[in-house]
């Protein structure tokens, strides 16, 4: 019979012993133990097969003679044996552990074997008991089998899972640290780069004319802009990135990518794009992914010193059920996966848990920040998707991302145009606790006009605003000490000051004005570090939108609003209705001035962004458009250009706060409505533009 070493034997049970002699195995000796197992037998001098036939088939005469022949030790634990203990008695199953042991003459042949066991029929039922009562027990679905084996197989299985969850668990709870901690660094190290960019964006203007001076400046300007890509980095790993998402064809995207792609590679690398048909869409920052796909493509040359192949594929995935339990930080359901693989050199498997983390690299010093893939993965994270990798060293490496599928029609995407960069003389109230930044803040704006107070902190900026003083913004940092946090400051302030618009700066936005890692509705975001031309156009944005919904606020019904456009449009000669396409990204704005065009017999659609504006304008004849020019990401005046494009005898009305700039960038308006602007002015420049022939169509 056979066996396993005796660790798991019960120590207070004897061990049974025979020794066999020659090739047939004959009994030499049987001690007690042995024995009592074979039922009080009669076997010394007996061959084995003859004192125990109804072993026969059951494989142990087989591993005898093994042993036997190839003068090797055979263990076995565990091994379950059909016994008649008894005569003319039934067959009894017992589990035993054995040592088969060969026993060699001087002469190094083997002369017999000797054979150590233990009887472990009653721990093995009861451990096999206990394992399918846990069995049972941890999974509440599963009936209790007839095979002890099974429940054996299943119980391992199951705490394999666990085990995986667990771990899983628990190295995304590492990198959630990691996030916090990097957050925070980048909080401060985006505080020390706005002081620095700040007073290089002052000082540039001072030099202005020393050609010798100005190329300085402008080369510390650019190592500014290298450490705000690199706090970039690491607020995408901690998921404090404020995202712009956009619903994209992510094959489309990857293939307007290759000409970047192919330029970053180098001649060496051989790139190849597998795009699966009929791929879902995907909600996602364009940016973001853009960067992604190149950090990955990037680290995948770098292991491939001596050139290979880089592909990369996108196809429709589902993450099931089984799957998200195995992965604690993943929800079952449809998923777009982008995946980059390459032949490099591989990773082991003792580093696969750390490539993500930040500042860890295999690469060379100096070689690389280690920042790469963390940024990957916390735009992933905080996309709603998940990252997975598998690597083999000497073979390769791929990384998949999975991001969501949504159902929306992809996005129109074009670059952004931007507004022009003006001052002004309204009154900015800045908080800022970092008295360097809050005087470059104060620098800044000051340099282009505005009238500039000061605060350190929220309450000290109330007590700012409770002296009478008008103020038109209020420019204030997102973290900030004391007990006010800026979100309720702001609400305090404008509970005081109505009409106050309010624009929020951070180095990192915590969860104060982000959630679902967007900005909250109605809030205006300007990210540290800042330049000047980017603080002017918000502060101008941020006016014109404040003042306009002023002038919408104003309305006292829209019964008020119907008789006074009525009264406008009588004045203005006859009219007719039409279909209207309102773009603006101010809900606020835009649901006012769609329920004051709709009351007056016009059929409205609504539009956030250009994209979303072009997509109505295919589905449905539209006679006039009205749109901000300030819009996110593709501006009002390129987005008249495209419409214009496909529809030459389309009414344009551009809503702005710079009267100046649809004309100077060449396209013919209809009308131009400056901010602020009342009911009465958008509903006579409606009906102006449906009653002139030039936009009738042919």
């Amino acid at each position: 019979m056979s066996a396993t070493a005796c660790s798991g034997c019960s120590s207070s049970r004897p061990a049974s012993w025979p020794l066999l002699q020659g090739r047939e195995h004959r009994f030499a000796f049987a001690n007690k133990a042995y024995l009592q197992l074979i039922g009080h037998r009669d076997v010394v001098g007996l061959a084995v097969r003859d004192a125990l036939p109804e072993v026969q088939g059951q494989g142990f005469f087989e591993l005898l003679d093994g042993v036997f022949d190839e003068v090797t030790p055979f263990v076995g634990a565990n091994m379950k044996v059909q016994l008649q203990r008894a005569p003319a008695a039934p067959l009894e199953e017992r589990f035993i552990n054995l040592v088969y042991q060969p026993i060699l003459s001087s002469e190094g042949t083997v002369e017999g074997i000797f054979v150590n066991g233990f009887d472990v029929t009653h721990q093995h039922r009861a451990e096999s008991a206990l394992q399918a009562l846990n069995e049972t027990l941890e999974q509440r679905v599963i009936q209790r089998t007839a095979e002890l084996g099974d429940a054996l197989r299943k119980l391992q299985h199951e705490s394999a899972e666990r085990e995986a969850a667990q771990t899983a668990l628990r190295q995304a709870q590492r990198m959630e640290s990691l996030g916090q901690l990097t957050g925070g660094v980048a909080h401060d190290f985006n505080n020390l780069l706005q002081v620095i960019s700040g007073n290089l964006q002052l000082l540039r203007r001072e030099v202005a004319g020393n050609e010798r001076a100005e190329k300085r400046v402008q080369s510390a300007i650019g190592g500014v802009t290298r450490g705000a890509k690199l706090a970039s980095q690491l607020l995408a790993f901690g998921r404090r990135q404020p995202l712009e998402p956009k619903v994209l064809n992510i094959g489309r995207f990857i293939k307007g990518m290759d000409d970047m792609l192919r330029r970053a590679l180098g001649e060496e690398i051989e790139l190849e794009t597998v795009i699966s048909g009929g791929l879902w869409n995907a909600l996602v920052d364009p940016g973001q992914i853009e960067n992604a796909i190149l950090n990955l493509g990037i680290n995948a040359r770098d292991a491939m010193p001596d050139g290979g192949k880089l592909t990369i594929e996108a196809g429709n995935a589902m993450l099931d059920d089984e799957y998200a339990r195995m992965h604690e930080d993943v929800q079952p359901g449809q998923y777009v996966m982008v995946g980059v693989t390459d032949t490099g050199s591989g990773i082991p498997a003792e580093l696969i848990e750390r490539v993500f983390e930040p500042f860890f690299s295999t690469k060379p010093e100096g070689k690389g920040t280690g920042l790469g893939l963390s940024m990957v993965y916390g735009f992933v994270k905080q996309s709603g998707g998940h990252v997975k990798i598998y690597s083999e060293v000497g073979q390769g490496t791929t990384i998949k991302l999975y991001l969501p599928r949504v159902h929306q029609a992809e996005d129109a995407l074009a670059d952004e145009t931007a507004a022009p960069v003006r001052g002004g003389t309204e009154t900015i109230l800045v908080v800022e606790d970092d008295d360097e930044v809050r005087e470059t803040a104060v620098g800044l704006l000051s340099d282009l006009g505005y009238r500039v107070l000061k605060a350190r902190e929220a309450m000290g900026a109330l007590s700012v605003i409770d002296s009478g003083v008008p103020i038109d913004v209020l420019f204030t940092d997102v973290v900030m000490p004391g007990p006010l946090r800026s979100p309720e400051l702001a609400r305090k302030a404008k509970e005081r000051l109505p009409g106050l618009a309010v624009l929020f700066t951070s180095g990192y936005t915590e969860n104060a004005i982000v959630h679902g890692g967007r900005l909250d509705r109605g809030v205006e975001l300007l990210s540290k570090p800042y330049t000047r031309e980017a603080l002017a156009r918000k502060i101008r944005h941020v006016l014109a939108n404040q003042e306009q919904q002023r002038v919408l606020s104003d309305i006292e019904s829209l019964a008020r609003v119907d008789a006074r456009a009525s009264e406008a449009a009588v004045e203005s000669g006859p009219s007719r209705v039409g279909t209207v396409l309102l773009v603006e990204d101010d809900e606020f704005i835009r649901e006012t001035l769609a329920e004051l065009l709709a009351v007056s017999g016009h059929l409205v659609l609504q539009a956030c962004d250009a994209p979303s504006a072009l997509a109505a304008m295919a589905a449905h004849p539209v006679d006039v458009m009205v749109t901000d020019v300030g819009l996110p990401k593709v501006s009002g005046i390129e987005l008249a250009r495209d419409a214009l494009a496909r529809k030459p005898r389309l009414a344009v009305i551009f809503a702005t706060g710079d009267p100046g700039g649809p004309a100077k960038a060449g396209v013919d308006a209809a009308a131009v409505l400056v901010k602020p602007f009342s009911p009465e002015d958008l509903e006579t420049a409606v009906a102006n533009a449906l009653n002139d022939e030039r936009y009738r169509p042919l």
